[in-house]
């Protein structure tokens, strides 16, 4: 196990197998090119944090759109998919940046750039989707209140139709 300091999380010990490298670094961030995907329940958990081990300072909060969003279909170029090494068989973990402002309720995530990761490669990058339907600052919020609403009229109408 190696340690490394971080700004958010204090000293982390971490396996260096487990290192994600993104070649190009992420948009913006172009000298942190390794990171480590971090989560208390990886198997249950809906966000995630991608902490640089370049710089300690610099960490992304991401999100498992699939858990809210479950028909998210981001389509890529298949050359930039090429990037992330040998992709038979291989699942691909996609999650979203998110941005948590102060008011918690303006929290958005960004749909049309996912970050994409070959766990078996230890690669990663970010893409743009090529279907343009998808927004850059998503309001989640919103989409959590009417999931809320959906789900309150369906017990509602099974209740009235009892």
């Amino acid at each position: 196990m190696e340690k490394f300091e971080t700004k958010h999380f204090g000293e982390i010990s971490y396996d260096p197998t487990r290192v994600i490298d993104f070649p190009e670094g992420i948009p913006g961030f172009p000298d942190s090119k390794r990171y480590l995907l971090m989560s208390e329940d990886e198997n249950e958990d809906t966000f995630f944090w991608l902490q640089s081990i370049d710089e300690g300072d610099v960490a992304f909060t991401l999100m498992d759109v699939y858990k809210v969003l479950p028909d998210y279909d981001p389509q890529v170029e298949q050359d930039e998919l090429a990037e992330l090494g040998e992709l038979d068989d291989t699942p691909l973990l996609i999650y979203n940046i998110v941005v948590i402002p102060d008011y918690i309720r303006h929290m958005r995530v960004n749909l049309r750039a996912p970050i994409v990761m070959n766990l078996n490669t230890g690669r990663g990058k970010q893409l743009i989707c090529a279907n343009d339907d998808y927004s850059i600052r998503f309001m989640i919020f919103e989409e959590l209140e009417r999931a809320k609403k959906k789900i309150a009229a369906e017990k509602q109408n099974a209740g009235s139709d009892a």
